[in-house]
């Protein structure tokens, strides 16, 4: 045992110190070593016994030796061979380690300071990676704060006393580097505790921990840094950490990732440079067309992605024109399609659907019994034999949370590219919110958020508030995003907003089912006003389009169609 080797030496020999207060090479001490008359020497700064010269007696450290032979700061400058840091680096840092008495490292032995008195030390339990501190870390800076004067180029802040070593180690010990105090859960408040000495850097690299804690807390730090200062590196895939990448001797890559580390700008804010890449490989939008050619000459289309709001007054034709659209969808797309129809049974909504594909009314009972079991089975078929329509059947639900967890569902579980909500004033009235306008601020920006997340397409149903005067929606009132009832939300965040409009009291019969679509907002074209007119079959309940001849040669203006 190497603590005998030394308590023999000193008991059977008896040795004599013949010179003192000598500098040692161990510790760098300038005058704490003693030499003995047989060229044994003893370091009562760090502790360190050399026997002497030709005795293959390793240096031990001073836990390893009786009591009385002990000395107040445990432990011994050595390499730090379980982490690949060399005894050069830990003298730097003023770490030192202790050994078991197998003869391996038991203990690393961090200090810390209060400006460059040692206050307290950190100590690492090897085996168990247990940790406690002696002293105090109150007041301390960060680890290594000490060693480099404030004002220089750079500063790297990691999440670990060995981190900083290794990163140390790996950029050619030439740059200042610290450790925040108590891990990423901390690294907040540690640099907020000594933000000026952090500032006074020209540049701040951040070399968090490669794992979502760490990648989080290196944003939480670089947000509170003075803009452009901060950097934050990307440990390659594959590495934990700075130290990670030292044990295998991953010098230019830790030192090309170092470099390349980009200026931290807040969630939300790019720098539009680093995105020329993708702004010219971009995804290209496909545009799903509308079943009418006014409402494409318009908007190019229906997108993915995009919050398309559907309003017009009470008894205008909203049914109608969804009805349409849901048809063409799943006629016209290979995408699923959902429905949350709030105001009538799944089976009500399956009939208007099947009505479209048979040009036949078959929501009326005396209609749909005119058919035969198996046309009625093949129309079914053909419509909903894929599996790719998904209907909402609510059985009298009105629980916000839950409506949206089915639509979450449609959208995430069943796929659907597209999904109907008819209608927004329905899922207003399944909230617990006093006040509708409050109610639609909340509704619209989840329905948004939600569109942003899963990049569906979502149609939404709402309708409008009553205006003042004689006539109203019903009497053919031009509309305008200001009629739009209870929030302005609706139409802030819709990309579109198609309004109906129609005069059902109209003595002429044409005009009277004669619906005329208007484009208040189209964030993609830009391109609003009137786009068409649709024409009511009491018949078929079909809604045909005006033919694009006579509309350009009618006097097809915002005073309304010719009758």
């Amino acid at each position: 045992m190497r603590h005998l080797a030394f308590f023999m030496h000193t008991m059977n020999n008896n040795p004599t110190f013949i010179k003192m207060h000598q500098p040692c090479k161990d510790c760098g001490s300038s005058d704490a070593l003693s030499i003995n008359e047989d060229g044994s020497t003893k370091c009562f700064s760090c502790g360190t016994f050399n026997p002497k010269p030709n005795n293959n007696i390793k240096p031990m450290t001073t836990t390893q030796l009786p009591k009385t032979l002990e000395t107040f700061d445990n432990g011994i400058y050595a390499p730090l061979t379980d982490r690949a840091i060399s005894k050069d680096t830990a003298l730097k840092y003023g770490v030192k380690v202790i050994y078991d008495a197998q003869g391996q490292i038991a203990q690393h032995r961090y200090p810390y300071h209060i400006n460059n008195e040692q206050a307290g030390t950190k100590v690492r339990y090897i085996k168990d990676k247990h940790f406690k501190f002696e002293g105090t870390m109150s007041g301390s800076g960060l680890f290594g704060q000490q060693l480099f004067k404030e004002g220089g180029k750079y500063l790297t802040i990691v999440e670990g006393e060995c981190d900083a070593m290794a990163a140390y180690e790996l950029l050619g010990s030439k740059w200042s580097v610290v450790s925040i105090k108590n891990g990423a859960q901390g690294a907040v408040r540690d640099i907020k505790d000594n933000i000026e000495y952090v500032e006074s850097f020209d540049n701040i690299v951040i070399c968090f921990d490669n794992d979502k804690q760490g990648k989080e807390a290196a944003r939480k730090v670089a947000s509170i840094i003075k803009p452009r200062k901060a950097r934050i590196v990307t440990i390659p895939n594959g590495y934990k950490d700075a130290n990670d990448m030292l044990r295998k001797n991953l010098h230019s890559e830790f030192t090309r990732a170092w470099w390349d580390a980009k200026v931290y700008t807040p969630s939300g804010i790019i720098r539009v440079s680093d995105k020329k890449s993708s702004f010219l490989k971009r995804e290209k939008k496909e545009s799903v067309p509308y079943p009418w050619h006014g409402l494409n000459k318009k908007l190019i289309g229906l997108r993915q992605g995009e919050l398309m709001t559907l309003t017009g007054g009470t008894g205008l034709g909203k049914s109608s024109v969804t009805r349409e659209l849901e048809h063409w969808l799943i006629n016209k797309t290979n995408d699923n399609v959902g429905i949350i129809a709030l105001e009538e049974d799944w089976r009500r909504t399956v009939d208007g659907i099947l009505s479209i594909e048979a040009d036949a009314r078959l929501y009326i009972d005396d209609i749909r019994e005119g058919y035969e079991e198996g046309d009625l089975v093949r129309m079914f078929d053909k419509t909903f034999g894929s599996d790719r329509v998904f209907i909402h059947a609510h059985f009298g639900t009105n629980d916000i949370e839950d409506i949206f967890s089915k639509l979450r569902y449609l959208i995430v579980g069943c796929d659907c590219r597209w999904v109907v909500v008819d209608h927004l004033h329905m899922l207003v009235s399944a909230t617990t919110e006093g006040d509708e306008r409050r109610a639609i601020d909340s509704i619209m920006t989840r329905l948004r958020s939600l569109v942003e997340e899963t990049g569906a397409g979502i149609i939404l149903v709402s309708h409008l508030r009553r205006v003042s005067g004689d006539k109203g929606h019903e009497n053919g009132v031009s509309v305008s995003l200001s009629h739009l009832r209870g929030s302005n939300a609706i139409a802030q965040l819709s990309d579109c907003v198609i309004a109906l409009e129609r005069n059902q009291q109209a003595e002429d019969e044409l005009e009277a089912r004669t619906t005329r679509l208007r484009i208040l907002k189209s964030r993609y074209t830009g391109d609003v006003g009137l786009a068409t007119a649709l024409v009511y079959d009491k018949d078929t309940g079909r809604l045909a389009e005006y033919e694009d001849t006579e509309l350009l040669n009618s006097d097809f203006t915002d005073e309304g169609l010719p009758f």
